[in-house]
């Protein structure tokens, strides 16, 4: 699906896939070498994420229900916890640099297709 900036009237991401099992919650991106320019995992129902056994860092974008920017960690390394982010429903998670400049907090996204 494609996500898009409605704040900000731009394209965060093409081809954002979605993780709503406790398994491809779990794993996300971890069997995952890279992710393109272009791709994101949306992570729901989640407040808060690991990187352990990741292999690159990424940018994550925490949601609330009106899919509202609560936080944006910018290039979260592997190995490392978020913090639990109160009033989050998901987490968008995309390459990392892919959001400066695209995204903010208090910013409201739109997930088309």
């Amino acid at each position: 699906m494609k996500v898009f900036n409605k704040t900000k009237n731009l394209q965060v991401c093409a081809a954002a896939a979605r993780a709503d099992t406790f398994s491809t919650r779990l794993f996300g991106l971890i069997p995952r070498r890279s992710l393109g320019a272009e791709e994101g995992l949306w992570l729901e129902p989640c407040a808060m994420i690991h990187m352990c056994f990741m292999r690159f860092p990424i940018d994550a974008v925490f949601l609330g229900r009106d899919l509202q920017v609560l936080r944006v960690i910018e290039n979260f390394r592997p190995w490392r916890f978020s913090p639990w982010v109160y009033g989050a429903r998901g987490v968008l998670e995309l390459p990392a640099g892919r959001c400066s400049g695209r995204l903010a907090q208090g910013d409201t996204l739109e997930f088309r297709g």
